[in-house]
C-alpha cells in the first residue's frame, strides 16, 4: 500500500497512529466560531485581536490567519460607498491642516465631519457624525429627512456639549454645509481651527468616510432599509453607533481596544497626575 501510495511506512503508520485523535485546534476553532457568530464583521485581524484582549490568547496572529483560511473563514472585500457633501464654488475654503495624519496623542484634539444617507420608506435618511482621531469615537452624530448646514451644526454642538471640548481642530470636505457662515460661526465660538480636504482628494477625509463604510456594510447593507420607516432606522444606526461602535466593536488602530474603552484608559492614566 505504501508503495502505491508513494509514502514511506513510517509516514504511514504516524498517519494512522493519529486517527480518531481531536483536532488539536479544536477549542481555539471553536473560539474563533464563536466570535465570527457574535461579530459576522470581523476578518482575522480582528478575531486575533479579540482573543488576545478579552480571551487572554498567547500565540500568533498568523495561526488565526491559518485557520480562518482553512475553514473557509475569511471575510470578501466590499466596495465603499461614495461621497455625498458638494462643494460650494464661491465659499471660502480652509486650508488643510490635517494632511492624511489622523492621529492625536489626547481626545478632542482633531475632530473629523461628514454626511451620509441612508435609503427609508420614507425617504432618504441623512447621518451627520463627528469622529474624534484619538480613539475612534463618534463624539456625536444627529439624523434627519434634510442635508442642510443645520444637521452638521447640531451633530457638532452635541458632540462638543457632551465631551466638554473646546479648541481642537475639525477637519470636513468642502462642502457647502461646512463652508456656510453658519457653522464657520459655530466653530469659532468653541475655538475650533476649521482644517479642509483639498478639492477632489476623498482620501483627504478617509478616516471619516471609513466609519460611514464600516457602518454600511455591517448594518445598513444588510437589512432593506428602503423598506423600513425612518424612525425605525433612525433607531437602528442610533444602536449601531452608541451600543456596539463606540463601546464593543474591535477597533484595529486603538490596538483592538473599543473607542470608548481607549478614553477610557487614558483619562484613568492621565487625570490623576493632572490633579
Amino acid at each position: 500500500m505504501c508503495k502505491i501510495l508513494k509514502v514511506s511506512e513510517a509516514g504511514y503508520y504516524k498517519w494512522l497512529k493519529l486517527q480518531g485523535r481531536p483536532y488539536k485546534y479544536d477549542d481555539l476553532l471553536a473560539k474563533i466560531r464563536e466570535i465570527r457568530a457574535e461579530n459576522e464583521d470581523y476578518g482575522p485581524y480582528r478575531i486575533y485581536l479579540n482573543l488576545k484582549l478579552f480571551h487572554s490568547y498567547t500565540r500568533s496572529y498568523y495561526l488565526i490567519l491559518k485557520l480562518c483560511k482553512e475553514h473557509n473563514l475569511m471575510l470578501k472585500k466590499k466596495n465603499r460607498p461614495q461621497g455625498l457633501t458638494k462643494a460650494d464654488p464661491a465659499a471660502q475654503a480652509s486650508e488643510n491642516l490635517i494632511q492624511q495624519d489622523f492621529s492625536a496623542s489626547s481626545p478632542n484634539q482633531k475632530w473629523l465631519g461628514d454626511i451620509t444617507e441612508i435609503p427609508t420608506a420614507d425617504g432618504k435618511l441623512y447621518l451627520a457624525a463627528v469622529l474624534d482621531c484619538f480613539d475612534g469615537t463618534i463624539v456625536g452624530f444627529k439624523m434627519a429627512d434634510h442635508m442642510r448646514a443645520e444637521l452638521c451644526v447640531d451633530a457638532f454642538t452635541s458632540a462638543a456639549k457632551k465631551y466638554h471640548a473646546y479648541g481642537m481642530i475639525f477637519h470636513s470636505d468642502r462642502g457647502s454645509q461646512y463652508t456656510s457662515r453658519i457653522y464657520r460661526e459655530v466653530l469659532a465660538s468653541h475655538g475650533a481651527i476649521q482644517s479642509m480636504s483639498n478639492t477632489g482628494r476623498c482620501f483627504d477625509n478617509a478616516r471619516m468616510e471609513s466609519f460611514f463604510a464600516t457602518l454600511k456594510k455591517e448594518r445598513v447593507y444588510k437589512v432593506k432599509t428602503e423598506t423600513m420607516r425612518m424612525e425605525t432606522v433612525k433607531s437602528m444606526v442610533f444602536r449601531f453607533i452608541e451600543i456596539y461602535y463606540n463601546r464593543k466593536r474591535i477597533y484595529t488602530t486603538n490596538g483592538g481596544y473599543p473607542p470608548l474603552m481607549k478614553r477610557a484608559n487614558y483619562y484613568r492614566e492621565h487625570l490623576p497626575q493632572a490633579m
